[in-house]
């Protein structure tokens, strides 16, 4: 009855900040509705420079097939090589493309002709996917019998036959919400209590560790239940886009995920006196959680002694096992390593919590 009564109160707390309910009911609207459009690794919209020296209908052809292409901008043709160079100092275009002027000729004696291309690579990953773009392109011009047994190769696709790559960061999302949701909030709440001194009256009552604990935890853990529900909702209802394994895993992992980020956000609270030192110590963490797990990048691209931080690292298992049932649908088998390590650092999390907490009377 005790626990009934403790989380009774921090619903009713919850409810009367004036802030607290629109962020709980924003943010998963944001999250989804905003950050898989901008969350892509596809490069497109490169600006290119064009200075066609052959002036004929192939090199004109070549030119039109840039145009057409859904990946460039055409920036227009310029005079020189140098005009065009001075484009991409300025800021003005990421790519410059020089055809030569015995293009046409080196095409009909079946010679392959020597295309200039050079990118501004800055942004390196920008500058050698264009390349890549724009060597294709020239490649597939110069070369049509090449190009013809391209055609011929076909490709099966398992999994995201469509390549969609909101289909890919869709499920990794549901973490950077539950991480606000189960790690932020409570955390934030128990340092507020502290500087506020309502704590203290808690303390000097006769209520259990536990019981005090779990009446934080349990209301961020219902909210985020309810959170990824709102999202998985609006992935269908905005992208069309739904799990293809069972929905059950889905909540199972998110609340392993939740155990572990609350348990996290209490060890910070319970070694933090003030809101602003609590915010620094779980943001650094945070980041550095969010960075090493695979969300935005490969982790096998990393260095070795990167990729051993994934071992302990419990958002890598939930975004590997949540790709693994919304995207692949596999099932316990193929998510059983995953459970287990999150199980296995939720709980270890959740004892370190207990035990740092100090009730002092």
């Amino acid at each position: 009855m005790t626990l009934k009564y403790l989380i009774q109160k921090e619903f009713i707390q919850i409810r009367r900040n004036a802030f607290l309910p629109k962020l709980i009911v924003m943010f998963p609207i944001v999250i989804m509705c905003v950050m898989p459009w901008v969350m892509s690794m596809e490069v497109k919209n490169i600006r290119v420079d064009v200075v066609d020296n052959d002036r004929t209908q192939q090199s004109q052809q070549l030119v039109h097939s840039i145009e057409a292409s859904n990946y460039f901008i055409f920036n227009g043709q310029k005079a020189s090589y140098q005009a065009a160079l001075s484009e991409i100092e300025k800021g003005k275009a990421d790519m410059v493309l020089v055809i030569p002027p015995d293009y046409s000729r080196d095409l009909a004696t079946g010679q392959q002709p020597q295309v200039l291309i050079a990118a501004n690579a800055v942004n390196g990953t920008k500058g050698a996917m264009g390349s890549a773009y724009l060597t294709q392109i020239v490649t597939t011009h110069a070369m049509p019998t090449a190009a013809a047994i391209q055609a011929q190769v076909s490709t099966l696709t398992l999994y995201n036959k469509g390549q969609n790559y909101k289909l890919f960061m869709i499920p990794a999302l549901f973490a950077i919400v539950m991480m606000l949701m189960t790690g932020f909030l409570p955390t934030l709440n128990i340092v507020g209590e502290k500087e506020a001194g309502t704590i203290e009256q808690m303390n000097v009552t006769p209520v259990p560790k536990w019981a005090f604990i779990l009446a934080k935890l349990i209301p961020y853990w219902l909210i985020a239940l309810f959170v990824v529900t709102v999202s998985l909702l609006l992935a269908w209802a905005v992208y069309g886009i739904t799990c293809a394994g069972s929905i059950v895993w889905i909540y199972v992992l998110a609340m392993l995920l939740a155990l572990f980020f609350s348990s996290f956000g209490l060890i910070v609270s319970n070694y933090s006196d003030t809101m602003q030192q609590a915010v620094f110590v779980m943001w650094f963490f945070v980041v550095c959680i969010l960075l090493l797990s695979g969300l935005f990048t490969p982790t096998r691209s990393m260095p070795a002694w990167a990729y051993a931080t994934t071992y302990v690292n419990p958002m890598h298992y939930f975004i590997d096992a949540i790709r693994t049932v919304f995207i692949r649908g596999g099932g316990f088998s193929a998510i059983a390593h995953q459970v287990g390590a999150l199980l296995g650092i939720g709980i270890i999390m959740a004892i370190w919590a207990v035990m740092s907490y100090k009730k002092n009377s």
